[in-house]
């Protein structure tokens, strides 16, 4: 989703999540990063748009969100025109979300899990199910579809990833059926094959090896039997 010129990504330090598997643990877990200032980052979004990147992209933005709005204010006065992507684990209150509303331009959470106590087990969030649930149709409400520019760029919308996990633990059905009947047939859905056993993950039996291909065929085939015709490991379309 990167486009010819890439998205400008921007990472934030510690997360909401607390997954057992994260490949980004060094800071989302272990909190690696440095402190900036509100005005340090407004520069960092103008800086990215001056190098040509298609979009700013907040990677984990949750716990910073009363920052990351102050430091947008600032961006726009100083020029900043391209769209915001909110990059995130679908971990998010509805509330926080419609303060959001026609700040984001492309919503980009993950579905990790169908399953509230498997959420809990390795993300530490027992009402995950629920909370996911309710933020990605608020998201969707807000956003719609995802929509592209004639290079392929995505532009505006919601982009839904799920992550295949080994032994069938995210509940890829439930979730792909979610977002068939919930959200739309025409959401645009990355089903993701890279899963591989980082952080903790090692120490956890069912969580300690690669997916197979017949384990995300599995997936990548329901999906299309869903009727969810817009979905890919390699985005089509380019953020």
């Amino acid at each position: 989703m990167v486009g010819k010129c890439g998205s400008g990504t921007i990472f934030f330090s510690s997360c909401n999540l607390k997954c057992a598997f994260c490949q980004n643990y060094q800071i989302s877990q272990l909190r690696q990063g440095r402190s900036i200032s509100i005005q340090e980052l407004a520069k960092c979004m103008l800086r990215l748009q001056t190098h040509g990147c298609h979009n700013i992209n907040l990677v984990t933005p949750t716990h910073f969100i009363p920052q990351i709005v102050e430091a947008i204010a600032e961006a726009v006065k100083m020029g900043l025109s391209i769209p915001l992507v909110y990059n995130c684990g679908g971990y998010e209150s509805v509330h926080t979300l419609k303060l959001l509303e026609d700040i984001v331009d492309i919503y980009m959470p993950d579905i990790k899990y169908s399953n509230s106590q498997i959420a809990q087990r390795y993300s530490g969030a027992k009402d995950y199910w629920m909370v996911v649930q309710a933020a990605v149709k608020e998201m969707h409400r807000q956003v719609g579809n995802l929509v592209c520019d004639e290079r392929d760029i995505a532009r505006r919308g919601l982009l839904i990833r799920h992550l295949v996990l080994p032994n069938g633990i995210g509940g890829s059905r439930a979730v792909l059926d979610f977002i068939a009947t919930e959200i739309s047939l025409d959401s645009y859905v990355n089903i993701m094959d890279q899963y591989h056993p980082s952080y903790r993950a090692q120490k956890i039996p069912e969580l300690n090896r690669l997916i197979d291909v017949c384990e995300y065929d599995e997936v990548v085939e329901y999906a299309r039997h869903a009727g969810l015709h817009r979905t890919s490991h390699v985005p089509s379309a380019r953020i």
